[in-house]
């Protein structure tokens, strides 16, 4: 399953991930590829999921809880919570109240059900565009309407808040939450406790919650520091996983953290009424694994991801140079910006996929209109696995003009 590198980095061993039932792979498209190629298949950078294998404390805390025969109704024990608290504390300088922790099947479910303890439909939820697609599916579930405050890119390529439509949007009375993403997802931005502050500022002003999703926060690359929304503003309800960056998102557990007893309480009704309230036997001891024997695990992780976007950035700049690739602070997803190729972003992904057999995603996903002209790459694999991609693209689709079936088309 795993393929040996001779490079020393467990992040260049190839693990093969075809037919274990991978949404990354088994549901990528057929495509036959030229034989000269290592894979002859599609290569997923698509999906937010890592082809790296797993931190081995955790591999070993899921095999020795495997080998009980009974995998019943799962109780998290105090060795979970004090492994959360510990990490935060440790790592990140944030003090966290043992009793405010909630925890429930995902991220993604946990945004969803405090927005529905915390909303009422029709409500407006405001978020920073172009943002994580599963922001606005979630708020429309619940009845809410979004409210898009589209970043505004600086002349050095860095993604910003337009503070003057924020505090516009804030002030409209049927704003009554702000969710964020932090670090942000897709643009790599990790926010600076200056900006949080100020986001804070805004908020309290006109009484509009703040739900923090957090679960990239231990992917961070050089030049950056995470910071805690809720080490600026302690009434904000933060949303974590180590899933994401310890590459176990398929074990489905994560934390709500929320101080204020009554909102908690709202919170955990939802869980409860929405039936995300259990988790699974693997999740538990895996995630104290990570949180009490992963530090090292992560460290490796973020130089290796760096020099990932580096060797993106290179190969681009001199084989690719219509594109133009966005700073770094954070996560492993690449915010590239497409528009010299005169192709909208859908087109630009589809005719990638076609040419060069290589599988990303159109920035319209994460905003009709403020992702339009860009592209998300995922870096976090191989670094082989990477450069064959990039290199299929360079020499498969681009120039685009040459081989588009509809030609550059007018912006």
């Amino acid at each position: 399953m795993i393929r040996q590198s001779s490079t020393d980095s467990p992040f260049d061993q190839i693990v093969e991930r075809r037919g274990t039932g991978c949404v990354k792979w088994d549901e990528t498209p057929t495509f036959h590829m030229r034989e000269e190629y290592t894979t002859g298949e599609v290569i997923p950078l698509w999906i937010a999921d890592m082809d790296f294998a797993v931190a081995p404390p955790i591999q070993e805390a899921i095999r020795r809880r495997a080998e009980h025969p009974v995998y019943g109704y799962t109780h998290v024990g105090d060795t979970y919570y004090e492994a959360v608290v510990n990490w935060f504390r440790q790592r990140h300088g944030w003090t966290i109240d043992r009793q405010s922790i909630l925890y429930t099947t995902g991220v993604v479910p946990a945004m969803s059900v405090t927005v529905k303890a915390l909303t009422m439909p029709g409500e407006r939820v405001l978020i920073l565009s172009p943002d994580y697609n599963c922001f606005f599916s979630s708020i429309r579930n619940n009845g809410c309407q979004v409210a898009e405050s589209s970043l505004l890119r600086s002349p050095s390529n860095v993604f910003e808040v337009d503070w003057a439509d924020f505090e516009r949007q804030c002030a409209d009375g049927k704003t009554t939450m702000f969710l964020l993403c932090n670090p942000h997802n897709p643009t790599g931005r990790v926010w600076t406790r200056q900006e949080l502050q100020r986001m804070a500022d805004i908020c309290h002003r006109h009484r509009v919650a703040i739900v923090s999703d957090e679960i990239h926060c231990e992917l961070v690359m050089p030049g950056s520091t995470f910071v805690p929304m809720a080490t600026v503003a302690p009434d904000a309800i933060v949303l974590n996983s180590p899933s994401k960056s310890f590459n176990i998102a398929g074990l489905m557990m994560a934390n709500i953290f929320c101080n204020d007893q009554e909102t908690r309480r709202r919170i955990d009704r939802a869980i409860n009424i929405n039936e995300v309230c259990d988790v699974n036997p693997f999740a538990p001891v895996a995630f104290t694994a990570a949180y009490n024997e992963g530090a090292k695990w992560i460290d490796a992780l973020n130089k290796y991801l760096w020099e990932n976007y580096t060797c993106l950035r290179t190969f681009i700049d001199r084989e690719m140079p219509e594109l133009s690739v966005m700073p770094l602070e954070g996560t492993y997803l690449v915010w590239v910006d497409i528009t010299a190729t005169g192709l909208t972003s859908q087109q630009y992904t589809d005719h990638v996929l076609s040419k060069a057999g290589v599988w990303i995603n159109p920035g319209t996903m994460y905003g009709e209109h403020s992702g339009e002209g860009y592209v998300r790459i995922n870096i976090a694999c191989p670094r082989k696995q990477l450069m064959e991609a990039l290199q299929r693209m360079a020499e498969q689709a681009h120039p685009i003009s040459a081989s588009y079936p509809f030609g550059p088309q007018p912006r």
